[in-house]
């Protein structure tokens, strides 16, 4: 029994010194490739293009994946002429309408507030002119003209092109319209 109990002593000894262990000889590398490849390091300079520069620039009229923009209508709010679409190219399912008031909550209802009055927390704290949703000027806008305010801003509204993509954009404008019918049905009653 002493044996096997140093035999396994010894396996456990050995086991533990293998890990972590140096060595003076190299690693094994089954395919060396991918470790001695020829590259350049991103901003590096190169003597092979005749710009100095390693990185090279994309291939003129490429376009990133995801980034092909064909349907002006629905990324641009716009139609063939440039001009401002009239209605919305989206359907406004519940869906679309329920994802418009989440996003209104949180990009639109600190200025205009969660009813669209325009008495948001900017507005009644900070003296910060804001616009009712239910001004003639909004009523009358097209829904075009609702995105492209939305994209590029107007006045002290900053742009939201960046953290809103269009698809949310389009369900804000469909959330909007909904609450201006609601305020229509609500004065229309007695």
């Amino acid at each position: 029994m002493g044996r096997l109990a140093l035999v396994a002593v010894l396996a456990l000894l050995n086991a533990g010194c293998a890990r972590g262990c140096t060595s003076s000889q190299p690693p094994i590398h089954l395919n060396p490739n991918m470790d001695l490849q020829p590259k350049s390091k991103a901003q590096a300079e190169s003597g092979f293009f005749y710009d100095g520069m390693a990185m090279r620039p994309p291939v003129p009229g490429t376009i990133a994946r995801g980034e092909l923009r064909e349907d002006r209508a629905f990324f641009e709010g716009k139609d063939a002429a440039g001009q401002p679409l009239a209605a919305s190219p989206v359907e406004p399912t519940p869906e679309l309408l329920a994802r418009g008031a989440e996003r209104y909550r949180i990009y639109c209802a600190p200025c205009h507030d969660a009813r669209g009055d325009g008495k948001g927390i900017l507005a009644t704290r900070g003296n910060v002119p804001t616009t009712s949703m239910h001004a003639d000027k909004v009523l009358t806008a097209s829904d075009g003209h609702l995105f492209e305010v939305v994209t590029n801003g107007l006045g002290l509204m900053p742009a939201y092109r960046w953290p809103i993509p269009p698809a949310d954009r389009w369900a804000i404008v469909a959330h909007v319209r909904e609450m201006q019918r609601n305020r229509q049905q609500e004065a229309s009653q007695p």
